[in-house]
């Protein structure tokens, strides 16, 4: 038997309460000195700003608090997932800190956004309809068919994946996957579809979903890694003074990452589906969230799933740990058509992220606010343009009306106004913003130099941040102690004070991104940079990338410099996929072609695609090329391995807030 248990958090009401200058609730400000991760308690600024904002957030009324755990069925109470080698990749205690009151280090609306998200378990939707959240960064969502179940977006990783099902199947019983829909192209919401699909599993996803999913990271993969690192906080406790969460869910999963080549492909909207007595109706939204993205509406449970289209937070035009900047008027587009083609017949909206929303009424009135907020963002990022401001200049201006900024589920706890802001501009205009000397700029270390030279040295320039920073400018002080930085990276007393303003700036920040951007820039100024690997990390995802993506990758690793007066050919014919491909070397560019060998090529190489993935892991090395099975050469071997000398290893922990 099922029991329903409806927990609520006391925080919002708490905060609710609040009235005049001061909440009625104070701010923990816990010890006075530094953590045991060596990070400092809040400022007396960040103090009074945080308290300023519990009073902005205590006059939202709002009942998420309870919605959160409404449905509530059962959970793995010692909540603890591990990878293959025993290494811990989820699990719920790390976040039992959320359980006490708010604390002065952490925005409160953050707080609130983070413990909200920390609910973990099995939830019911509406009968026929599950969610289990809190096992993963993304929800996964169960439909139960008339033999078996459909699966909604499962997770990042088979681990995660699996200890969800294991909760399905014992609250719920057993019964088998009748089919799986990816919903977008972004990991967390696929990863894990090895552990709930069999070979015969219907996949039903968006069209262009392989390619999307695949690609985003092999061309900028090991940028895009680091950038991560910063944008989830990887390498930050799960403390009060570190990363209390991402504001769309906890934090991305790692284990083993899996994807599957749909069977089903949604490419319009108002294609329908029916599968195990379970009729759908697909609405087609590429270009907003995700370049390939879909949402679901099941008519027979007045329900839909809008996948990560809409979700309890204002999300990402541009994500911070890059990626190509999402076009605003499309994706409220999509929401204005998913409202008008689904909303008279919704009385729930589950998604990819965070708690539903029940009610016909709720529901629009969600919806509404969600499609607003996008099309706002961008029709005043060109109107302030359009009178001449600048992007910097632009997020420090614009700001949501009241209708907008009364709303929890468009607060900035994942995307912000003022960076979505800058994305549309950047998606418009680009980089440059007709500032004459912004058009060619000195690099980050040789300006720094001049500047720090001209106020005066290093000491000048650290005493003027420390200032700032004692008077709670912590934005002026960053601005100044990284350009003491950046021109004399050992100084210990200029990395102390820019460390101390990133803290103070993430501790104000209601995004968590931002939050984890500013303290794993102060952690590693304290700590340097933790060692990264390079290379891929072993996963079927691999395996479903096509090999014309390799070698386009490969051309990004090519040193010109040695490259340039060492024009080549070569074939590389891959006998278990029957493909070839030739390389070849033109003033220092490397191209690629998929055709049949050509006769004047330096050296042919056969091998397996097997062996090459080997290769790009760097897992075989020459000496496993010499009398290996998997891989033969026929002409100039010193041209071959001159050429894979030519290749660079990418740099996975290079520096981002020292030069």
């Amino acid at each position: 038997m099922r029991r329903v248990i409806v927990m609520v958090v006391g925080l919002g009401a708490l905060l609710a309460a609040c009235s005049g200058s001061e909440p009625a609730i104070e701010l923990a400000e816990g010890s006075s000195g530094p953590d045991s991760h060596g990070f400092n308690p809040a400022s007396p600024s960040t103090i009074a700003a945080n308290r300023r904002e519990a009073v902005r957030i205590g006059a939202i009324t709002s009942d998420d608090e309870a919605l959160a755990v409404r449905g509530f069925i059962g959970r793995d109470e010692n909540l603890e997932i591990r990878d293959p080698d025993g290494g811990v990749i989820w699990r719920a205690a790390d976040y039992d800190f959320l359980s006490e009151p708010p604390v002065a280090s952490v925005h409160p609306g953050l707080w609130r956004q983070a413990r909200l998200n920390n609910h973990h378990g099995l939830f019911e939707v509406v009968p026929g309809i599950y969610q289990v959240r809190g096992y993963d960064l993304a929800n996964m969502s169960v439909i139960e068919g008339e033999s078996g179940r459909i699966i909604i977006d499962p997770l990042t990783s088979v681990e995660t994946a699996q200890a969800a099902m294991a909760l399905v199947n014992r609250e719920l019983g057993e019964r088998p996957v009748s089919a799986v829909i990816l919903t977008h192209s972004h990991i967390d919401h696929f990863g894990g579809v090895g552990a709930v699909a069999g070979p015969d599993t219907p996949i039903i996803a968006p069209a262009g979903f392989l390619d999307a999913s695949v690609s985003e990271n092999v061309m900028a993969g090991i940028v895009m890694g680091r950038r991560a690192g910063y944008m989830y906080g990887t390498q930050l406790p799960r403390s009060p003074r570190g990363h209390v969460g991402s504001g769309l869910g906890k934090h991305p999963a790692l284990g083993t990452h899996t994807i599957a080549q749909p069977t089903h492909v949604i490419d319009r909207t108002g294609q329908t589906l029916e599968i195990d007595g379970v009729r759908m109706e697909f609405q087609y939204a590429p270009d907003t969230e995700a370049p390939a993205e879909l949402t679901v509406f099941f008519p027979d449970l007045q329900a839909w799933c809008g996948a990560e289209l809409v979700s309890r937070t204002l999300h990402n035009l541009y994500t911070l740990r890059g990626a190509e900047v999402r076009d605003a008027l499309a994706w409220s587009g999509a929401i204005d058509d998913a409202l008008r083609s689904f909303g008279p017949r919704t009385q729930v909206i589950f998604n990819s992220h965070h708690w539903p929303v029940w009610g016909q009424d709720e529901a629009a009135d969600f919806l509404v606010a969600q499609r607003d907020v996008y099309k706002f963002i961008h029709d005043q990022t060109l109107r302030l343009a359009a009178q001449g401001l600048g992007p910097d200049e632009i997020a420090e201006t614009i700001s949501l009306p009241e209708g907008l900024a009364e709303v929890f589920a468009v607060q900035g706890y994942y995307g912000t106004l003022k960076h979505n802001a800058r994305a549309v501009y950047q998606r418009y205009f680009g980089w440059y913003d007709a500032v004459p000397a912004h058009l060619d700029p000195l690099p980050r270390t040789a300006a720094a130099q001049r500047y720090v030279e001209a106020m005066g040295g290093v000491d000048a320039v650290v005493r003027m941040a420390q200032e700032a920073h004692d008077e709670g400018d912590d934005r002026w002080a960053a601005e100044l102690a990284q350009h003491a930085v950046f021109a004399a990276p050992d100084d210990a007393a200029a990395r102390d004070v820019l460390a101390r303003a990133y803290e103070q700036l993430g501790y104000a920040a209601e995004s968590a991104p931002w939050r984890d951007v500013y303290l794993t820039g102060a952690h590693e100024l304290r700590n340097g940079v933790a060692a990264l690997d390079a290379t891929a990390a072993g996963s079927a995802i691999l395996n479903e990338i096509p090999l014309d993506m390799f070698f386009a990758a490969m051309a990004t690793r090519l040193d010109s410099g040695r490259a340039a007066d060492r024009d080549r050919s070569f074939n590389f014919i891959f006998s278990d996929v029957g493909e070839t491909h030739v390389v070849s070397l033109s003033n220092g560019v490397m191209y690629h072609r998929q055709v049949t060998s050509v006769n004047d090529a330096d050296a042919t190489v056969t091998l397996t695609r097997g062996f090459w993935l080997r290769l790009l892991q760097q897992e075989a090395g020459l000496m496993d090329m010499i009398g290996s099975e998997d891989f033969a050469i026929e002409g100039d071997r010193l041209a071959l391995l001159g050429f894979f000398a030519m290749l660079e290893q990418p740099q996975a922990d290079f520096p981002i807030v020292t030069p």
